[in-house]
């Protein structure tokens, strides 16, 4: 226990309710929580799977079990060979079917590892191995002098005093306001208001042992679960000679899994009945019964989801708003109509060279009115209400969690640093190779060298995959050139008249496919890369992990939407001088209309596309089918003539059936992802929050019913907050403000409109707009072999139009960038730099304006520490009242004997003259009576009149 103590110290347990729990008071008449004796709760579950051995004579040379890590022979089985070859051939076990000679040393690390259990008291029950092979359980109980041993020093509080209520208009308010929202509100006992549960009107008071009234339902399953898991993630190996966990026992094969039991209850249905269905979409989620169930961390999890969820209404209305502004505003809309008008007689210059014909702008009219459904005036103000809409998300889910941080009891949580499995196995290594000390502290460390190979392994790995992305987008680039001029070439008018549709459409499909694969294939590689720099703790672990599947998934989604926003067209050259790939392919252009349609295509499809695949797919049919891929493995492994009979299945072998917990860094990615479609490209795509609403909505409740039914229940971890994600999440805000800005500016065609109203129409009106973006080319300067060869609008043609701001060919300076192209590029560069700063400022005076703790907490907080310092103060004065009567008793006892000493004096001391020494026999001058110790106090304690006071508060 002594070993284990360092390991747990500054973990603080979750505050639970006094009242009796109402978990333990609807139990499963079969007691299948229980032991065999059907009273003491199995806290915790341990599975291994074992082969049944049978006993064979022979000598203990032929028969050795294993040899541990550093090549020696266990000391215990050395021994006992040689008092066993004296009398007669020792007794070996051996495996009945194929040898493995790592059985041995897992069997003696279990049975070291459950002995220290025992020793730190907790209580055990093992399975009955009745089958040649097959898993194997062990329960785990802690009794209630570990709880409460445990309780107390990882100082455990409980709500004892109960707060005011609050009473003025305040309180009307808030009564208004939960009746209305009355028909939202889960059917949950004592949950009246979703934001304030019943334990944050109440002052929180250590745990102490005493004056309690029902031992057995004081601690929820989740709390005696979290107490005993300390016991198992802290293990001292004196085979590996080092700290070893649970967690790598798994890792290394001694175990197969661990985990505590779903508690089947009344909790449990509240649950899947107010949470983990479909039918309840429209409630907001019991946070404090998910975190009283699965802890801390999975209870902020769906906190902050919730959070994001109910933010996103007014930004899918707005939206909403945008995209009916542009819809009832494209019949208006001057560049549209110019676009669409075919008396302007636009003639195009060909999209390819020889097969591709001149055309008609107006052609390519239905392009432009769809594109003014998205790049409209209004798409400016959206792109700056989202900017602002994510600094307030920010700050909303900061106030949020320090309200749940107050009333969970969280304020004062310091964090567990408990060492990472790759760092224990690796520090073992070194251990049993060669020792390296700290010369400060004494304790074993990795130097650089051992540090070293995996940071060069992690920089050229991430380097590489950042290629295998840019490779993968190249590639579709390279398939739509290759399409669209194999159609171009064809013969049917059809085909060559959707060729920029089926083209735009089939490769981002072709990117969605490569998207969802690719994102598998880096969690592994992730993974592994974190691995490889042995993180110390787990939650170093935990962050780097995060951090580089975060920048390989980032890159892997974004990388086809970076490249349509910001490359396409822009490198592709001019008639008469294009780029070509391979010496015989262009370089693709965008759209008539711009590139700002295709943005919106590429975004919607990969969004909506990567969020009903992962949804439905990834979430729901993989789980199953790893589920049915283990049943089936565990068929062909088991024994064909013991079947084991279904009536007799406990729950803890309908819970390990179940698919284990792997963290929640997968739920997490997947809303970050999203997040950053929601605010990075919102100005070419408006619709986005609606489809993110509707998407999460579902979310929410897959989550759920995925946590409820289909997982493992996962250990119940404290956490004060959201980690590293909530760093992501504001520099996703920040960068999202840049690429709106940029979006706006060089994607769309909002600074050149401007510009042309302002700088060169004549009318102050958008006539004209058309014929000034486009520039002429004389068809004469063809290169040859790029003319094409058959020409349907006759051979009359001198010169052709395309998109650009260069000087015509009769100018001085022919083919060159023009003065308008300049000033539209100072325009776009002054718009990017007003727009960050414009934003930023304001996001800054959001963030200043709205308080990080609201304003009932901080007020109660205060009352907290104005009520404890009473107590404090209280007591002192008890204590120095209790050594003052001390005292005078002290005293008064020293006067009595005094009085009596000065009556059988026959000489008084007024008489004694001056240098005289006083008689032998009268008493020695009264000393200072020193001050009473703490010890004295507590050893006199039970004679002072006022020690009632001091009694232990009632909880």
């Amino acid at each position: 226990n002594d070993a284990l103590r360092p390991w747990v110290h500054c973990i603080l347990l979750s505050p639970v309710q006094v009242a009796n729990n109402m978990m333990d008071m609807d139990q499963d008449p079969r007691k299948r929580l229980c032991f065999a004796d059907g009273r003491r709760k199995v806290d915790y579950v341990l599975v291994y799977h074992y082969r049944k051995r049978s006993s064979v004579r022979g000598s203990p040379s032929q028969h050795r079990l294993s040899i541990i890590s550093n090549g020696s022979y266990p000391l215990g089985v050395e021994e006992k060979d040689q008092e066993g070859r004296k009398d007669e051939p020792a007794e070996v076990v051996v495996d009945v079917g194929p040898p493995d000679p790592a059985d041995g040393e897992k069997i003696m690390i279990r049975e070291e590892f459950e002995g220290n259990l025992k020793d730190a008291g907790l209580e055990i029950e093992h399975d009955k191995e009745n089958k040649a092979h097959g898993h194997a359980f062990i329960r785990l109980h802690a009794p209630w002098q570990v709880l409460s041993r445990e309780a107390e020093f990882l100082k455990i509080k409980v709500p004892t005093k109960k707060l005011r209520e609050e009473k003025g208009l305040a309180a009307t308010m808030n009564e208004v306001w939960r009746k209305l929202n009355q028909p939202f509100q889960p059917k949950v006992p004592h949950q009246e208001n979703l934001g304030n549960s019943r334990m944050s009107h109440c002052y929180f008071w250590p745990f102490c042992r005493y004056n309690i009234k029902s031992k057995d339902t004081f601690f929820d399953n989740a709390t005696r679960s979290r107490i005993v898991s300390l016991y198992c993630f802290a293990h001292e190996s004196a085979l590996f000679f080092c700290l070893t966990g649970i967690t790598t026992l798994i890792a290394n094969g001694v175990y197969d899994s661990a985990f505590p039991l779903h508690d089947v209850s009344f909790f449990f249905l509240l649950l899947h009945d107010e949470w983990a269905r479909y039918g309840a979409f429209y409630k907001y989620q019991p946070v404090d019964l998910i975190r009283k169930y699965f802890g801390e961390k999975i209870g902020l999890y769906f906190a902050w989801l919730g959070v994001y969820t109910q933010l996103l209404i007014p930004a899918s209305v707005v939206g909403i708003i945008v995209f009916f502004y542009g819809w009832a505003t494209v019949e208006t809309n001057i560049p549209s109509q110019e676009m669409c008008d075919e008396d302007q007689n636009f003639t195009m210059c060909p999209l390819c060279d020889r097969a591709c014909d001149y055309w008609h702008l107006s052609t390519a009219c239905g392009t432009a009115r769809a594109s003014h459904l998205f790049d409209n005036p209004a798409t400016v103000f959206f792109a700056i209400f989202m900017s602002l809409w994510a600094a307030m998300f920010l700050e909303h889910w900061k106030r949020r969690q320090i309200s749940l941080n107050y009333s969970w009891d969280l304020t004062g949580m310091e964090e567990e640093e408990v060492h990472s499995h790759t760092y224990i196995v690796t520090l073992c290594y070194s251990l049993l190779t060669s020792v390296c000390l700290d010369s400060c502290t004494g304790h074993e460390k990795l130097t650089w060298r051992d540090r070293l190979p995996g940071y060069l392994i992690n920089i050229s790995s991430i380097l590489f995959m950042f290629g295998v992305t840019c490779s993968a987008v190249f590639s579709v680039i390279i398939y739509r050139i290759t399409i669209s001029a194999l159609m171009a070439m064809s013969s049917d008018p059809e085909v060559k008249s959707n060729v920029r549709v089926t083209v735009t459409a089939t490769a981002v499909i072709i990117n969605l496919v490569v998207i969802l694969i690719l994102d598998e294939i880096y969690g592994m590689v992730a993974a592994w890369l974190t691995e490889l720099e042995i993180p110390k703790t787990e939650t170093n672990f935990e962050e780097r992990l995060i951090l580089k599947a975060f920048l390989l998934k980032f890159m892997n989604a974004y990388a086809p939407i970076f490249y349509v926003a910001f490359f396409k067209g822009r490198f592709a050259g001019r008639p008469g001088d294009y780029v070509y790939v391979f010496n015989d392919y262009r370089m693709e252009e965008c759209a008539p209309g711009g590139c700002l349609i295709e943005l919106c295509i590429q975004l919607s499809i990969i969004m909506l596309g990567k969020q009903l695949i992962q949804n439905n797919v990834f979430e729901i049919g993989i789980p199953k089918l790893k589920k049915l891929c283990r049943t089936l493995k565990d068929k062909e492994r088991a024994p064909k003539e013991i079947v084991e009979q279904p009536g007799r299945r406990q729950q803890w072998h309908l819970d390990y059936d179940l698919e284990p917990f792997d963290g929640l860094t997968p739920e997490y990615m997947e809303m970050i992802i999203q997040f950053g479609f929601v605010s990075l490209f919102v100005a070419s795509f408006p619709l986005a929050p609606l489809f993110a609403l509707l998407n999460n909505v579902i979310e929410i409740r897959l989550d759920a019913k995925k946590f409820v039914t289909e997982l493992r229940r996962p250990d119940a971890i404290r956490a004060k907050d959201i980690g590293i994600w909530y760093n992501i999440l504001s520099g996703l805000g920040k960068f999202s403000v840049i690429i709106n800005a940029f979006v706006i500016s060089f994607t769309s065609d909002f600074i050149p409109r401007l510009v042309y109203q302002y700088m060169y129409s004549e009318t102050g009106t958008m006539h004209g707009f058309i014929n000034h973006t486009l520039s002429y080319f004389n068809v004469s300067n063809f290169k040859p072999g790029t003319v094409p060869s058959i020409s349907s609008l006759g051979k009359d043609i001198t010169f052709c139009r395309y998109k650009d701001y260069r000087e015509p060919p009769w100018s001085t300076e022919p083919y060159q960038f023009s003065k308008q192209y300049w000033s539209v590029l100072a325009a776009r560069l002054g718009f990017v730099i007003l727009f960050q700063n414009l934003v930023i400022t304001m996001s800054m005076l959001v963030a200043w304006v709205i308080p990080d703790v609201p304003k009932n907490i901080s007020e109660k907080l205060k009352k907290e520490k104005t009520l404890l310092v009473d107590v404090f103060l209280n007591e002192e004065k008890e204590k120095l009242q209790l050594i003052q009567s001390l005292f005078s008793r002290d005293l008064t006892q020293e006067q009595q004997e005094e009085l009596k000493v000065s009556d059988q004096t026959s000489l008084p001391l007024q008489q004694t003259q001056p240098g005289q020494l006083p008689p032998t026999s009268s008493p020695a001058p009264r000393t200072r009576p020193r001050a009473a110790s703490f010890s004295q106090f507590t050893r006199q304690m039970s004679m002072s009149p006022r020690s009632d006071i001091t009694q232990h508060t009632a909880v």
